[in-house]
């Protein structure tokens, strides 16, 4: 059977989501060509070591960029339809992304993330600045449960890995994509590899879109508000003066204007794309990043890589906040962040019987909220505007130092054991921290620092059944840094403590009817400590603090996915049964009216202090649901008709842990539907595409008492070109 049973120190090993094979990220890690009725191979590295998906013990989900297309990706907001126990809630400037109901509840800089995004190899933004569109990708793979023993930054719901395809010295190729549909929306694409040398490639790739508003709006609003204007180009280069050395530089550059985010009041009922609004609306990302990743192998096989990244971005964004054009109630902000970052790995040999990995990570995340004039600063608030104002504006920075390792002993060609450990030291600051109240003559400064660190690590036992068979089980702990909460009245801020988590997984991937069936099944139980809620404060409900629910807070959940490739016909299924109960927990719903305070541990309970004990965690639904059905028509010509179906449920989900449907804490359930005909001949494809189908209409988010619809029924048509 020989020695295949390696678990990457990377442990990034993803579970094939599509028939099409996701790109490795250097020329040697291409895998071998696949027979038509079978599924192929999927060797995919996440930058840090290559393993066989099948043969590693993580539960994940991969998309190839081809795949991303033929299932209607375009962002990360689509990839909660293809990838089980996944929802991204979007609401403009900043989103929810979470993985089985961990990741991010609140939109604010003083919480971190519990799902964290690299985009090859860097750890991007932490929770803004994510509608970066995906073209020109190689693979999207997304990692389910507590991350950090073998890349970067600690995660304790999961971790993305966008990849864009890399220069490579095959000759000029690339291609070209022009896009017409419905909303008036005009699309085009495209890219080009171009070997500059024998050791020197580079390549290019630019996106731009237009795209009109879904939303009627009447009243005396400003703006575009839901108008789309996205402009995004990207150049790498590869350089491989020896077989030893490999140099990959890489620079994005977004400017995303939406115009605004219409949204309207949380408990509406009218149709939310039929809107009234008063208030100004502008939404606007520009960024920037740099990513430089330098591997070199010495003589031994032992490979040396750092990896740097360089990020910048402003985010503008104002709204109508009382979603009506009864009130003047508005917000405003102008978000200013740069984020440093600096990775450092020693990789063994994979030809072992142990192999191992060490790495250092560091990480300067600075967020600036600039003032204007003072007392007043670019982020604003209008209760309403003009009569009671206030404005915020400092520098909220955050560090994270780490130092990480694992190690993989083969005990025999069948039966491995994992061990792995992280060491890491967040800070987080608010320097010069201004919150004013310019119609009561009130000014609050808060000059404060928190540390915390923490030891987390993976120990995982693997089984080789046969060579079709591989069984797993783990345990993993995780860590999610503290922070001090946004000014309000307490000077200095409150602060909140780290969240841990510990995971326990077991495991079956099985390769069925020779090759042609690919399964994946595996369930987890997480225990949270200290987990990390945001709701009214105690004392000044009219602000939100987060909080530590110091009992057990318990998720646990089944998850299983399988691929089909049975002659013309190709099958990706995903589905995730979960349930989360939140431990002892008392707090005030600022919504409500209220008197005295509420202790979170001890209550009591009253009408103005509800026990929220085993109320279900926010964007956690219960199930998941996906499957993508295509077949492949044969032409007289060669050319290949492929009509392709793609339906993914997302079950009803809470927005907040008080689980109030009367006050609109309820998203409802939502089913979609994709359609695809494209028709492949030569270097053309001509697709004719459909999404949601059905034309569902949706809530796709809450957030600040305001709800968001998700997209109406969008169709049109695109043309590619390869060369």
């Amino acid at each position: 059977m020989g020695r295949k049973l390696w678990l990457t120190t990377s442990a990034v090993a993803l579970l094939w989501a599509g028939s099409a094979q996701a790109q490795s990220q250097a020329p040697s890690q291409q895998a071998d060509d696949q027979e038509a009725t079978t599924v192929g191979e999927v060797l995919v590295t996440a930058e840090r070591r290559t393993t066989n998906l099948q043969e590693t013990a993580v539960a994940a989900t991969v998309l190839s960029g081809e795949s991303l297309d033929d299932r209607g990706v375009f962002s990360l907001e689509q990839l909660q339809f293809v990838a089980p126990s996944t929802t991204v809630q979007n609401f403009g400037q900043g989103n929810y992304f979470n993985v089985r109901g961990i990741g991010k509840s609140e939109p604010t800089t003083a919480i971190g993330v519990g799902v964290t995004t690299y985009r090859d190899g860097v750890p991007v933004f932490p929770g803004y600045f994510q509608t970066e569109p995906y073209y020109d990708i190689g693979s999207v793979e997304l990692l389910r449960g507590p991350q950090g023993t073998f890349a970067g930054t600690n995660a304790t719901g999961g971790a993305v890995f966008i990849n864009s395809k890399n220069p490579d010295f095959t000759g000029i190729n690339g291609y070209l994509m022009g896009q017409v549909g419905n909303y008036d929306n005009l699309k085009w694409q495209g890219a080009a590899n171009i070997p500059l040398s024998e050791t020197l490639a580079a390549r290019f790739a630019v996106n731009s879109e237009i795209r009109s508003s879904f939303h009627d709006i009447s009243g005396p609003y400003r703006g575009q508000p839901g108008d789309v204007t996205m402009n995004s180009a990207r150049a790498s280069f590869l350089w491989t003066p020896t077989p030893a050395l490999r140099v990959l530089l890489k620079g994005d550059y977004n400017d995303l204007d939406f115009g605004g985010y219409p949204a309207d009041p949380a408990r509406a009922t009218n149709d939310p794309f039929k809107i009234t609004a008063n208030g100004p609306h502008s939404g606007r990302d520009e960024t920037a990043r740099v990513s430089l990743n330098v591997s070199y192998v010495l003589d031994n096989g032992i490979t040396l890589r750092s990896i740097t990244g360089y990020q910048d971005g402003i985010s503008e964004f104002s709204t109508d906040l009382d979603g009506t054009s009864a009130l003047n109630n508005t917000f405003y902000d102008r978000v200013e962040e740069d984020v440093w970052s600096q990775e450092f790995n020693i990789v063994s040999p994979d030809d072992q019987r142990l192999t191992w990995l060490l790495g250092a990570f560091w990480q300067q995340d600075n967020v600036t909220f600039p003032v204007t004039t003072f007392p007043q600063g670019a982020y604003h608030v209008g209760f309403p505007e003009g009569v009671v104002d206030y404005y915020i504006f400092g520098e909220t920075p955050k560090e994270t130092k780490a130092v990480f390792g694992q190690l993989s002993y083969d005990v025999s060609d069948r039966l491995q054991i994992q061990l792995g450990a992280r060491w890491s030291e967040s800070t987080s600051r608010n320097e010069n921290v201004y919150t004013t109240y310019p119609a009561f003559g009130l000014t609050l400064l808060q000059n404060s620092e928190v540390t915390a660190e923490k030891t987390t690590g993976k120990l995982s036992i693997n089984y080789k059944v046969d060579d079709n068979n591989f069984v797993y089980g783990f345990v993993a702990t995780g860590f999610k840094m503290g922070g001090l909460n946004a000014p309000n009245f307490y000077v200095p801020p409150r602060s909140f403590g780290p969240e841990d988590v510990t995971d326990y997984e077991i495991g079956w991937k099985s390769t069925m009817l020779n090759g042609q069936l690919r399964t994946q099944l595996g369930a987890y139980h997480m225990t949270y400590k200290g987990f990390q809620v945001a709701i009214g404060d105690p004392e000044y409900p009219l602000f939100s603090s987060i909080m530590n629910v110091q009992d057990e807070t318990v998720l646990m959940g089944i998850e299983a996915s399988a691929q089909l490739r049975m002659a013309e016909w190709t099958v990706d299924m995903g589905a995730a049964i979960s349930k989360s109960e939140l431990g002892t927990f008392f707090a005030a719903d600022p919504r409500l009216t209220r008197t005295g305070l509420c202790n979170a541990n001890t209550g009591p309970t009253s009408a103005n202090c509800q026990n929220l004990t085993g109320n279900s965690q926010s964007y956690a639904p219960e199930l998941t649901f996906n499957v993508g059905v295509q077949y492949d028509f044969a032409m007289p010509n060669g050319a290949t008709l492929s009509p392709r179906i793609d339906y993914a449920h997302i079950g009803e989900s809470f927005t907040t842990i008080f689980n109030n449907t009367a006050l609109g804490d309820q998203l409802e359930a939502r089913n979609l539907v994709n359609l695809l005909l494209a028709y492949k001949t030569d270097n053309w494809t001509a697709s004719a595409y459909m999404h949601n189908a059905t034309d569902q209409t949706y809530i796709a988010a809450i957030n600040a008492g305001l709800r968001y619809a998700g997209p109406p029924r969008q169709f049109g048509v695109n043309v590619t070109r390869t060369f």
